[in-house]
């Protein structure tokens, strides 16, 4: 009962304490009566309407009540409600009537905040017309916009202040409110702003300011395009009015400062700048209103942070192009920049300081990449006839450093480098009236980018466009399409034909540019260019760039005409050079042979192709070989040899463009290649010169186990009889890959003539002090070692089982020869390794009669080899060595098991007088599960 009383009258009494000059008493009973009114849940009703009657204090008092129930008392009815709509909405219907005397100034604050809390609780539910009551309310009596603009400010800190904490269900909806502003009536607010704005400019600046802070204030949410060019020149015009150029700034600050694209920001800081400069802002040394400069010295400083901001994003997302265009429009504000920080007035001077320091971090990446860029150059003395010449090698180790350092900085800020190559570039690439130096190295950076950046940033030509789009048009426009592969000086030819090869995945993209390209290899500028380097660097490119886009299909025959000549073999007697040496010649056949394989031309026709590319070579070769056996001088001798290798060595190049038997089959090939074996296998047999001829052949077979599988066969004795006749220890190691691969591909009996060849040259005496001789047979020891190694780890150990007891004792008393006898720890190990596996393979009855073998002379063998004086355990392949011997021990006892303890215990370590508690203790150690325990237990 006592709140409704409370509730029906205001207590005059205590509203006397109200009065800032009342006595103590009156005061503490007007905090009581407040705190009563807060309290009771309808007593702030007669706050209500006493609103429009009393005193200041007393409505400020009312105020707050109204302000403490809304915050406070968020459950009021239907009527409430509408009751605290009706009594805001009645107060300012009476400050539209007090021209004389409007409110004062903090009561407008309160109302104001008293308003923006009642928006926030019922905008989205119970009043969504709140703006255009307000505004039909006001209309433009100047009380009424005051009340409107300072609820403006009271919204904006209630919703968008970020300086305040919101918990996670106040942002939300605040985010709801926000949307629902832009939707319904924002743009209804921004034409009342600009009315406003527009209205009160002279009669009432002190409003036209604060219209000012709250376009400042809602810039950073709402969409720019409203606040449209009419609004931005109308600010500029008030920046020359005296009482409002310092909020106008201000506000342009806000509008500079709002977040958005890139390249928009920049057009628009762009467009403010050219209007403030034709406005003559720029000119501050005629400037004398330092309070002025100072704000406009912030709006500078917003501008250049934020071209800053913007350059950074640009070249993050590798838009070097429009990053080089917001780098240009930051280097023209630096003049401004300059005549600010130099300014007398110290607060000015500050203001400018953040755009300072992001320019100078920007200045100071640019710095580095251009001087890097700079010393890449060649200066005019290099000498590039002679490049072997002490300054010109220390220049390229030189140009190795500064490209790591290129490296580094792309890792820092790959899209930087992207941006800095490409005003190099776009500078360069006018090539005609520039040096070759400028031009090289313009090519050269655009080269080193496929290294310094990651795939991501676009060497490869896909994922995101952005970032490729910037070297797909440096490509395209600047280097394939300007006609600078016709630059006449080598050092630009190579870099133009390395890009073109490095960045071959453009050409997947834009294959309209292929046939350029491709002349540009076949004429004067690539493979018959006047300089001999250029040539030879352009046939190995010629066929990298013909591998990666293998679907040429319309330009096969046509290339392969071009290249004809350069397909021959050279002549031994005409004395003219060559347009390519033989070791370029390599890379035309592989290319040839690439042309040919993956065109889609019907099988007939690449049969024909192949043939008419291989029967020169087949010609020329019986030719030539019939010369070298009548051939008597020892030079000529050499050079025929040496045009013989090469014309086999063709031939197998061409082969590397099938990756199995299926598409030399597909590509009716097989026949042709089949003549090829016929032709070049006699060379096996020739008398001198034999070392190149059958390494050259002997490759040829290699390619052709690949290409042909089993169509090899029938030539394969004929081979191994050549190969083996009257050998020596060097040729039977080379040998032995080759007998490996047929071996293990087709498991062929070729393998016992190969081990007694070797046999018969391991005992063949050898002279004492040939040091060359004793090495070679080293070298074959370890080799032969290594393909029986190979034979029984790879599943091929029956073709040693099914060689006959005697065959296989001899086989097996060289690897234990090899694991005791040879003072050699590699092929040592080897042997070990052959012998665990070979128990692992036909111990307990594997094989018959090898356990017998595997106590007789294995078990002696694990014991026997690190006995031996040669057997050095400080030497690291010793120690893999007895690992390996205790691994064969412990293999033993895996297959045989007790029988094998027994054996040691009662038979062989007796023999050795080793005592019975050390054989025990071999006998558990060889039991544990651990290798490591008996390996330590055995060194």
């Amino acid at each position: 009962m006592a709140c409704q009383s409370v509730a029906a009258v205001m207590d005059e009494q205590a509203l006397l304490g109200l009065n800032p000059n009342a006595d103590a008493p009156y005061r503490q009973r007007a905090m009581a009566y407040f705190e009563q009114l807060k309290e009771s849940p309808d007593a702030w009703e007669v706050c209500a309407k006493a609103l429009s009657q009393g005193d200041d204090h007393v409505k400020f008092f009312c105020f707050q009540v109204l302000e403490h129930q809304i915050k406070f008392h968020a459950v009021l009815n239907a009527a409430q409600q509408q009751l605290v709509r009706e009594t805001l909405m009645k107060w300012l219907q009476c400050q539209q009537l007090m021209n004389a005397q409007p409110e004062k100034a903090f009561i407008r604050n309160k109302a104001a905040q008293v308003f923006a809390l009642t928006f926030v609780c019922e905008y989205l539910t119970l009043w969504p017309k709140f703006f255009f009551d307000i505004l039909s309310m006001v209309g433009l009596n100047p009380n009424g916009v005051d009340v409107y603009l300072r609820t403006l400010m009271a919204i904006d800190a209630e919703v968008v202040d970020r300086d305040i904490l919101h918990s996670a269900e106040d942002t939300r909806r605040n985010t709801l409110i926000k949307d629902t502003m832009r939707e319904q009536c924002i743009p209804s607010l921004v034409e009342s702003w600009f009315q406003i704005l527009q209205t009160y400019q002279r009669s009432h600046p002190e409003l036209t300011c604060q219209c000012l802070e709250v376009v400042g204030a809602y810039v950073s949410w709402i969409d720019l395009n409203l606040i449209a060019n009419d609004f931005v020149n109308l600010l500029l015009a008030q920046m020359s009015m005296e009482e409002l150029r310092e909020e106008a700034c201000d506000c342009l600050f806000e509008i500079v400062n709002k977040g958005m694209d890139p390249v928009d920001k920049t057009k628009l800081v762009e467009s403010l700048c050219q209007a403030l400069h034709a406005a003559g802002f720029f000119s501050v040394e005629r400037e004398e209103d330092v309070d002025f400069l100072a704000k406009f010295s912030r709006l500078v400083n917003g501008m250049g942070q934020s071209l800053v901001l913007s350059w950074t994003k640009l070249v993050k997302a590798g838009s070097a192009k429009e990053a080089g265009a917001t780098l240009q429009a930051l280097e023209t504000k630096v003049p401004l920049l300059l005549q600010l920080l130099v300014h007398e007035d110290d607060d000015i001077s500050a203001n400018i300081v953040g755009f300072c320091y992001d320019y100078l971090h920007v200045l100071k990446q640019q710095a580095i990449m251009l001087a890097v860029i700079k010393k890449l150059t060649y200066d005019d003395e290099y000498n590039f006839e002679n490049e072997q010449g002490e300054d010109e090698a220390m220049f390229v180790e030189y140009r190795k450093q500064l490209k790591m350092l290129l490296d580094r900085l792309a890792q820092v800020s790959p899209e930087l480098l992207l941006e800095a190559v490409l005003r190099v570039f776009s500078n360069t690439m006018n090539w005609q009236t520039a040096s070759f130096m400028e031009v090289e190295v313009a090519i050269r950076l655009l080269f080193m980018l496929g290294e310094a950046l990651p795939a991501s940033h676009g060497a490869h030509f896909s994922g995101d466009t952005m970032k490729t789009s910037t070297l797909q048009e440096m490509m395209r426009t600047q280097l394939v399409s300007c006609g600078v592969s016709s630059y006449q000086h080598s050092s630009v030819s190579l870099e133009f034909f390395e890009t073109v090869v490095r960045y071959d995945k453009f050409f997947m993209v834009e294959p309209q540019h292929i046939p350029g390209v491709l002349m540009a290899f076949l004429d004067h500028r690539g493979l018959r260019n006047n300089s001999p380097k250029v040539r030879s660097r352009v046939a190995y490119l010629f066929s990298r760039f013909i591998k990666t886009l293998k679907h040429m299909n319309s330009f096969v025959e046509d290339i392969l005409t071009r290249i004809q000549d350069l397909l021959a073999l050279a002549p031994l007697e005409n004395g003219f050079a060559p347009l390519l040496t033989s070791d370029d010649q390599l890379f035309m056949f592989e290319a040839a042979g690439v042309l040919i394989v993956n065109g889609e031309s019907p099988v007939e026709r690449k049969q024909a192709l192949m043939r008419s590319l291989l029967t020169p070579l087949m010609d020329a070769f019986q030719l030539l070989l019939a010369k070298l056996l009548q051939e008597t001088e020892e030079e000529r001798q050499a050079a025929l040899a040496d045009a013989l290798s090469h014309a086999v060595g063709f031939a197998s190049r061409t082969s590397k463009a099938f990756s199995n038997k299926q598409t030399v089959k597909q590509c009716g090939c097989t026949e042709v290649y089949r003549d090829c074996l016929h032709c070049f296998l006699p060379a096996l047999s020739c008398p001198v010169q034999r070392g190149a001829l059958r390494s050259s052949v002997r490759s040829f077979l290699h390619r052709m186990i690949i290409c042909l599988e089993e169509e090899v066969l029938p030539f394969v004795p004929a081979a191994s009889e050549h190969m083996l006749k009257d050998c020596e220890a060097k040729d039977l190691q080379e040998f032995i890959p080759l007998i490996s691969q047929i071996t293990a591909k087709f498991k062929q009996q070729i393998f016992m003539p190969l081990v007694l060849a070797i046999f018969e040259v391991m005992a063949r005496p050898a002279e004492d002090n040939d040091q060359t001789a004793a090495l070679e047979r080293q070298m074959l020891r370890r080799s032969y070692f290594s393909f029986i190694q190979t034979m029984t780890g790879s599943g091929m150990n029956e073709v040693m089982a099914n060689q006959g007891a005697e065959n296989i004792e001899r086989i097996l008393f060289t690897i234990i020869q090899g694991a005791v006898d040879l003072p050699d720890p590699v092929a040592q190990k080897t042997c070990f390794i052959i012998l665990s596996k070979l128990v692992e393979l036909w111990g307990k009855d594997g094989l018959p009669g090898f356990s017998d073998f595997t106590y007789k002379h294995i078990v002696p063998a694990c014991f026997l080899a690190p006995l031996k004086p040669t057997f050095d355990l400080s030497d690291a392949q010793t120690c893999l060595t007895l690992s390996e011997c205790a691994l064969t021990l412990k293999t033993i006892y895996l297959k045989q098991g007790a029988e094998f303890l027994q054996f040691l215990q009662t038979e062989y370590l007796p023999s050795l007088q080793v005592t019975p508690q050390i054989a025990q203790e071999l006998c558990q150690v060889l039991q544990q599960p651990d290798l490591k325990v008996l390996k330590n237990y055995i060194k």
